[in-house]
C-alpha cells in the first residue's frame, strides 16, 4: 500500500460516527454503508472547499466498520485522508487542521440527505435530531501520520478484524469460550 497508494504527505485518520437512533437502518440495508461512506467523502470535499476557498482533491482511503469495541453493532467509518489536497492545477495545499465540529456538521447534513432521499426518515425527525444539544454525530481526527510508513500503520489498524484470536480463550471453570474485548480489562464477554 505504501508504495502504490499513499502520497508522500502528512495524513490524518478521520473517524465518522452517526447518531445512535440511525443505526437501525444499516443492519438490514447493508448497501447503505457504502452510501454512508460516500456521505463522509462528500462532507470532506465540502469541508476542504469551505476551508481553502476552492475545490481540492485530497487522497482518501475509506474503511467501513460495523462493530464497536464490545463486538456490538456500531456502524462508523475510518478514513485515511491527506492533510490537504491538490487544486485543478496540481498544486498541493496543506490544511493546518481539521475542525471537527464543522466537519461533523457537513457529515450530518449529508447523512440526513441520504436517509431522506431513501425515505427512511422524515424532515420532522431531522429537525428534532438537529435541535438536540448533542446532535449524536461525531468526527475524530487526532491520529496523525507524518510519513508514508506511519500512514500504512494507520491503514492496517483501520482494517483490523472484528475478533482477535489472541483475545479468545477457553475457560475450563465455565466450560465456555470467552473473549476479552479490551486489553487488560476485567470484563469478559461470553461467546456461547
Amino acid at each position: 500500500m505504501r508504495e502504490t497508494l499513499l502520497l508522500d504527505v502528512p495524513h490524518r485518520q478521520v473517524v465518522f460516527t452517526i447518531h445512535r437512533m440511525l443505526h437501525i437502518f444499516f443492519p438490514y440495508k447493508r448497501r447503505l454503508l457504502g452510501d454512508l461512506c460516500q456521505a463522509a467523502s462528500v462532507a470532506l470535499l465540502k469541508y476542504f472547499q469551505a476551508t481553502i476557498g476552492h475545490e481540492l482533491r485530497p487522497g482518501m482511503v475509506p474503511v467501513i466498520q460495523s462493530f464497536g469495541q464490545k463486538i456490538n453493532f456500531h456502524p462508523h467509518l475510518h478514513l485515511l485522508v491527506t492533510k490537504g489536497g491538490e487544486d485543478s492545477k496540481g498544486t498541493f495545499h496543506h490544511l493546518a487542521s481539521f475542525q471537527e465540529s464543522l466537519l461533523s456538521e457537513f457529515f450530518s447534513r449529508e447523512v440526513f440527505a441520504l436517509l431522506l432521499q431513501q425515505e427512511l426518515i422524515s424532515e420532522t425527525l431531522v429537525e428534532k435530531l438537529s435541535g438536540w444539544r448533542h446532535p449524536g454525530f461525531s468526527v475524530h481526527n487526532k491520529v496523525r501520520a507524518r510519513t508514508k510508513k506511519e500512514a500504512e500503520r494507520v491503514g492496517k489498524y483501520m482494517i483490523r478484524p472484528l475478533l482477535s484470536l489472541e483475545r479468545l480463550y477457553f475457560s475450563e471453570k465455565e466450560g465456555k469460550v470467552l473473549y476479552r474485548y479490551r486489553e487488560g480489562a476485567k470484563d469478559v464477554e461470553r461467546m456461547d
